[in-house]
């Protein structure tokens, strides 16, 4: 396992780590899910990413007790907050209230008192981003949480936080979890990979085989029967994703992988890690073959000669 700096902060990363969203506590038997995260830590992986609304937290419970047999020095743990995780009024948003009741709710859950990555899981329109800043930095400052990030902010939301905790003298963001991948590349263009370098965010990206399209499992139109696509509980993301020129692109990285004698989620993975802006890939697993082919097809190094080909495709 490879690991890299987050941004301009001295925490180091795997370049693959596991997420937990409609995987641990969710659509994966615990069993499983635990199986998966303790798998993972065995080949390297030291990032475990969770969010509140991630089977109502039970996806942080299941983490924790997958995690409880090794040193917590020896991980890095990460949720979020933003969406509605209750039916409760004050349950949702990025108010100074709700972040640290969500905080506080996620530390009994990881049976720790700190945690290591807290996201803004959106940007929150009804929020001062003032009153943001300071909660996080006021979190910081107590110990309960070392950075704090965001995930799916705009690259101009990227900047008015920056400034903002500059203004006040607050802890910057130290990281961005946004969706990329080679169906979905949108942040070299739309100004967010742009605003992480100029202000020193790690880029710790979701959806890198775009929930499994980029592993060329659906290819030809097959739906697997035990896969997400299958799964009513879980597929309601892909449907949008299923396009004809998304198809097209996947046939067309199939043969690109042929021709190089990779796997698709090799050429897949590597083609994000290329960037050195990227600190890591978050995958799921519902399956621990899946953790271990994550993890393997993350070493393989794509030519400029592969690498080239995608990017004329």
């Amino acid at each position: 396992m490879n690991y890299r700096r987050m941004g301009q902060s001295g925490l180091r990363l795997s370049e693959i780590a596991l997420g937990s969203w409609l995987t641990a506590g969710n659509a994966v038997e615990e069993q499983t899910a635990v199986a998966c995260i303790r798998r993972a830590v065995e080949l390297g992986v030291n990032y475990f990413d969770c969010a509140d609304v991630y089977a109502q937290r039970r996806a942080e419970q299941v983490t924790a007790a997958a995690l409880e047999p090794f040193p917590r020095e020896d991980y890095v743990l990460a949720s979020k907050c933003f969406f509605p995780a209750s039916a409760a009024t004050l349950d949702r948003g990025l108010s100074r209230q709700h972040i640290f009741t969500s905080v506080h709710k996620t530390l009994k859950n990881f049976r720790t008192d700190y945690v290591d990555l807290f996201y803004c899981h959106r940007f929150d329109e009804e929020s001062p981003i003032e009153e943001t800043v300071r909660a996080f930095d006021d979190l910081i400052r107590m110990g309960k949480v070392l950075y704090w990030g965001v995930s799916e902010w705009t690259g101009e939301q990227i900047e008015a936080a920056a400034a903002v905790a500059g203004a006040i003298n607050a802890h910057r963001p130290a990281v961005d979890q946004p969706r990329y991948n080679l169906l979905w590349p949108n942040i070299e263009t739309n100004g967010v990979m742009a605003a992480c370098v100029e202000h020193g965010l790690g880029l710790a990206v979701f959806s890198p085989l775009e929930q499994g399209l980029l592993t060329g499992k659906y290819r030809g139109g097959r739906t697997p029967r035990d896969s997400r696509l299958a799964d009513e509980r879980q597929n309601a993301f892909m449907k949008d994703r299923l396009s004809e020129a998304n198809l097209a692109k996947i046939e067309r990285c199939a043969a690109i992988a042929q021709k190089a004698g990779v796997s698709m989620t090799a050429l897949a993975l590597g083609w994000i890690l290329r960037r050195p802006e990227i600190t890591c890939a978050i995958v799921g697993a519902t399956r621990v073959a899946q953790v271990e082919e994550n993890v393997q097809a993350a070493e393989v190094k794509l030519s400029e000669e592969v690498l080239g080909a995608l990017e004329r495709d």
